[in-house]
C-alpha cells in the first residue's frame, strides 16, 4: 500500500498534537511536530537574548543551530544542538516567542527546508499551522482541526496549569493574542487550504476526530 503525506493545520487547543499522534499510530505513519521546531528556534533566540525581530541575528543563530528529533520510549523529543529542550519549549512565554520568530522569513526559510526533507519519503503525518497551504501544498491529504475558543482554552488550560500555574484567564487571553498573531501575519498566516478537511472538535473526543480522519484516509487509498 502506497503512503501519503498527511498535513493537520488548526490554531492552539484544536487538539492537533494528541490527534496527530493517534492518526499516526493508526497509520504506522511518522509524527512529526512542526510547531515544535519553530518553537526550538524560540528557545534558543531566547537563551542567547537575541531581539526575535532581528533577522540578521536569527540568521547567524540558525546558521549553527542543529535542532533533531530523537526517538524515546514516552515519544520524540527535540534536542538543540545534542541538549534535550523538549520541556523548555512548553512554556506560555516560549509560545508566543515561537509564534513572533515564526513570521520571521529567514526562520521560514530555513525550517521548510527541514520539513520537506522529512516529508520527502512520505509516510509521515505533520502537525502545524502552514503545512498543508505553504510547507506541503501537494499534500494528498490535509486537515484543518479548529475548536471553539473557549474549548480550547480549557483543554490548554488542562495541559499547562500544573507546568505554569497560570490562570484560565490567562490562558485564554494568551491564545487569544496567538491566534490574532497568527491569523493576521504577512508571511504564511494560519487559514485552511482550499482543498482541507475541516473538521471542528468542540463536540468530538479524540476517538471520534481520528475516526474521521482515518475515513478520509482510507477514501484516497481506495482510489488506487
Amino acid at each position: 500500500m502506497r503512503k501519503l503525506l498527511i498535513t493537520i493545520d488548526g490554531p492552539a487547543g484544536a487538539g492537533k498534537t494528541t490527534v496527530s499522534r493517534w492518526l499516526a499510530g493508526r497509520l504506522g505513519y511518522r509524527y512529526i511536530d512542526t510547531g515544535a521546531l519553530y518553537r526550538g528556534v524560540a528557545v534558543a533566540a531566547r537563551r542567547r537574548t537575541i531581539d526575535p525581530q532581528d533577522d540578521v541575528a536569527l540568521g547567524r543563530l540558525l546558521e549553527g543551530l542543529d535542532l533533531n528529533f530523537q526517538p524515546h520510549e514516552s515519544g520524540q523529543r527535540l534536542t538543540a544542538d545534542g541538549e534535550d529542550i523538549t520541556e523548555a519549549i512548553r512554556t506560555p512565554e516560549i509560545s508566543m516567542l515561537a509564534s513572533t520568530v515564526s513570521a520571521r522569513p529567514v526562520v521560514r526559510a530555513y525550517l521548510l527546508k527541514i520539513q520537506r526533507e522529512l516529508g520527502r519519503q512520505k509516510g509521515a503525518v505533520f502537525e502545524g499551522r502552514d503545512m498543508g497551504t505553504v510547507v506541503f501544498p501537494g499534500a494528498e491529504v490535509k486537515f484543518f482541526l479548529s475548536a471553539s475558543e473557549s474549548t480550547r482554552a480549557l483543554r490548554r488550560f488542562a495541559e499547562i496549569q500544573t507546568k505554569t500555574g497560570a490562570s484560565l484567564e490567562e490562558v485564554e487571553r494568551d491564545m487569544r493574542r496567538r491566534d490574532e498573531q497568527d491569523r493576521t501575519r504577512a508571511l504564511a498566516p494560519l487559514t485552511p487550504a482550499d482543498d482541507a478537511i475541516r473538521i471542528d472538535s468542540t463536540d468530538l473526543n479524540i476517538e471520534q476526530v481520528v475516526e474521521q480522519m482515518l475515513a478520509h484516509v482510507k477514501l484516497v487509498l481506495n482510489r488506487e
